[in-house]
């Protein structure tokens, strides 16, 4: 049953309206467990989409299977979805830096803390994302190292490839996950593909992977695959590789390789005068989990990201 989590006015006459899907068992017992899984908070994300039409289709035709309730929300952002626009159009601002949110405030402030409110008391939440249309990065969880020992055993359930525990920014304290946690909602952080595509493969992966912790939970009864056992790594174990010089990226080893420190992964070309301006070595031993996707780069731009040390 689709809800109106939140409307807010917007100037003439329209309305900002964000829905979910409530899918719960044909036979309610009163002691279910809920599963919200959310998408689009940026609008340029769109790898969540896919996912979201997934999991409402599979579930509706077996939901003989359904044992507990299944929220889905594809889109905390529907102007920013709508215009292919990260952040919140005419407001200025990025919604997952406002999280939790309040009453009497901005309408986006607004939204954010209806969204919260009605996720509260879930038994768990999974935040899809994409990366940015720069990047292309494997299926992935990301978590705080505060949450990690809560998270893992969940986020290793997923059926993603790898598993970012990372040091905690003060940034964090104003996105859905770190409010979704504090107050008593475990919430795993997704990232795959890359920004403004659908990349079918990566998204198939995180359903499987999404029935598979939901049968764990007691909210489904079906068959379900046996997830893969991804790589954990911590933020000392990620080398950054940076662009020098300004010009077209051209990458030569294929994504999610293994690379040796000092192997050469790509070059960056000046077309106006046909010459390499810079050429571009893994600063490790190790796995090439993110690389550029966008070839055009400033010096600073981020190509790629390589997971060296114990893998374990």
């Amino acid at each position: 049953m689709v809800e109106t989590v939140v409307s807010v006015g917007l100037p003439v006459g329209e309305k900002l309206n964000v829905k979910k899907n409530v899918i719960k068992p044909m036979v309610l017992t009163g002691k279910e467990k809920r599963v919200c899984i959310v998408t689009g908070t940026h609008g340029d994300e769109l790898e969540g989409q896919y996912v979201c039409y997934e999991l409402n289709r599979l579930i509706e035709e077996h939901l003989e299977y359904l044992t507990g309730i299944v929220e889905i929300y594809p889109a905390l952002n529907p102007l920013g979805v709508d215009s292919i626009t990260r952040g919140v159009p005419g407001f200025d601002l990025d919604m997952n830096r406002i999280f939790p949110g309040g009453e009497g405030i901005s309408a986006p402030e607004y939204v954010a803390h209806k969204i919260v409110e009605s996720i509260k008391g879930a038994d768990l939440c999974i935040d899809i994302h994409a990366s940015n249309i720069f990047l292309r990065e494997i299926p992935q969880v990301r978590v705080s190292e505060g949450t990690a020992d809560r998270l893992l055993p969940y986020a290793k359930r997923l059926n993603v490839d790898y598993i970012w525990v990372h040091a905690a920014a003060t940034v964090l304290e104003s996105t859905l996950a770190h409010s979704l946690n504090t107050i008593g909602v475990p919430t795993l952080v997704v990232e795959m593909g890359v920004g403004m595509r659908i990349t079918e493969g990566f998204c198939h992966q995180l359903v499987d992977g999404i029935f598979a912790l939901m049968k764990d939970l007691d909210v489904w009864a079906g068959e379900v695959i046996t997830p893969k056992q991804p790589i954990v790594s911590r933020d000392r174990e990620v080398g950054f590789v940076n662009a020098g010089r300004p010009g077209i990226f051209l990458p030569c080893v294929p994504h999610w390789n293994d690379v040796k420190k000092g192997e050469m992964i790509g070059r960056i070309l000046n077309p106006l005068e046909g010459k390499v301006e810079e050429e571009v070595y893994a600063p490790i031993d190790g796995l090439l989990f993110t690389l550029r996707e966008y070839p055009v780069v400033s010096p600073g731009s981020l190509l790629a990201r390589v997971l060296g040390g114990d893998r374990s």
